[in-house]
């Protein structure tokens, strides 16, 4: 969760402890004369976002760039100044991370940032180079601020499936201060889902209404990348009702849209592939595994052969696990075959297989220590884990 520079600094996140998730987060100051902001702040949110030597490419990325978390969540705030604050770099890593498969929910602030850019009126449209453009939309200002509005969901919208609102397709009294709504004026980007629309029939300033605007929405670019799931409101701090029902379902959706598993590549016959390079090698087929991350790869097995091996190799004093399936990619809930003793060292023999396609995945169990701190959560141990841990891997047969 980012509550970082010019955003709010948020500690707890309700619909994330309904929904019984793991969650990490930080904070910064909050950029007032009580929580004036500090040069510590900036070092911390560079080295969460950018990387550092200790971990190269940050916390929101394993070594080979795949994402290290399911979905990030944004906070309101003020975008523009954030993401100038994250710095090229940090903004790049966000990317990578949606387009490698996590999930992005961002709410006033947070919704702005992911898109291309921003419009106050139709002749007002800009493009903003501060924004991560992961939505490729342009967020349109309500100009209201400190009032509740209510959202009337689409017929159809996916954040049905979790829950039903009361059956009146239409959620009440939802914070707003500031924020936007998907601007449609000429078209969606393609695949855009509209979730809801604003229920606020007052005129705002020189005769601008947000009635029936587009209010949250989601959109996902294909299988491989995350979605990225948006509100102009504020859902986010309710503990109880359909607006807690709301949080919860942009959540649940976002999360279900994370993308499919990569395949680091085939194993063939006695070929041994040693994972070994670094982040700055950029060369993931081979770079090595983070904490509690899993790695994919297929094998061809052949008709009528025998005596099938994998075995896998790396320093014992980490943990790595070994697995095989037939159907989809392996896990450790999904295998047909595993090898989860203690160390790194495994071995898998069988007398033989169905031919065809198998997956293979190594997971490593091992990760950092975590110690609560003012910023939110710090590593510490093994620190070695965040920038990857090399191995070896091999398939045989007869």
């Amino acid at each position: 969760m980012n509550g970082g520079i010019k955003l709010t600094s948020r500690t707890d996140l309700p619909a994330a402890r309904r929904l019984n998730l793991s969650i990490e987060h930080f904070v910064s100051g909050k950029d007032t004369p009580q929580s004036p902001l500090t040069h510590q702040d900036t070092i911390l949110q560079q080295q969460i976002f950018s990387g550092s030597e200790t971990d190269l490419n940050g916390v929101l990325l394993y070594p080979d760039g795949a994402p290290r978390f399911r979905m990030i969540y944004v906070n309101g705030g003020k975008a523009t100044p954030h993401g100038t604050s994250l710095s090229e770099k940090g903004r790049a890593n966000i990317q990578t991370f949606v387009n490698n498969g996590g999930s992005y929910l961002g709410t006033c602030a947070g919704m702005f940032l992911a898109s291309l850019g921003y419009a106050s009126s139709p002749d007002s449209v800009k493009t903003n180079p501060s924004y991560l453009g992961i939505w490729p939309g342009i967020a349109h200002t309500t100009r209201l601020a400190k009032k509740p509005t209510g959202h009337f969901i689409e017929k159809g919208a996916s954040i049905l499936k979790y829950y039903d609102f009361g059956g009146d397709m239409h959620i009440d009294s939802v914070y707003h201060n500031g924020g936007g709504f998907a601007y449609d004026v000429k078209e969606l980007p393609t695949g855009t889902e509209i979730l809801t629309r604003y229920d606020y029939k007052p005129i705002i300033g020189k005769n601008s209404s947000i009635d029936k605007k587009i209010s949250s929405w989601a959109w996902k670019r294909d299988e491989n990348a995350g979605r990225i799931v948006l509100t102009g409101s504020h859902p986010e701090s309710y503990v109880s009702g359909e607006r807690l029902d709301l949080m919860s379902a942009l959540i649940q959706l976002a999360i279900e849209g994370c993308g499919n598993p990569t395949i680091k590549g085939e194993l063939l016959n006695g070929v041994t592939r040693d994972m070994i390079k670094s982040t700055n090698d950029n060369d993931p087929g081979y770079t090595k595994i983070g904490d509690k991350q899993y790695h994919h790869f297929t094998a061809t097995i052949p008709k009528n052969v025998k005596n099938i091996k994998v075995q896998l190799k790396a320093d014992d004093q980490y943990n790595l696990n070994l697995y095989i399936r037939k159907k989809a990619p392996a896990f450790k809930q999904y295998a047909d075959y595993m090898d989860i003793s203690l160390g790194a060292n495994k071995e898998i023999v069988l007398d033989n297989l169905p031919a065809g396609k198998w997956h293979i995945a190594v997971e490593c169990t091992s990760t950092v220590d975590v110690i609560n701190s003012e910023w939110g959560e710090l590593y510490t141990g093994n620190l070695s884990l965040l920038n990857g841990v090399p191995y070896s891997i091999v398939i045989s047969w007869e």
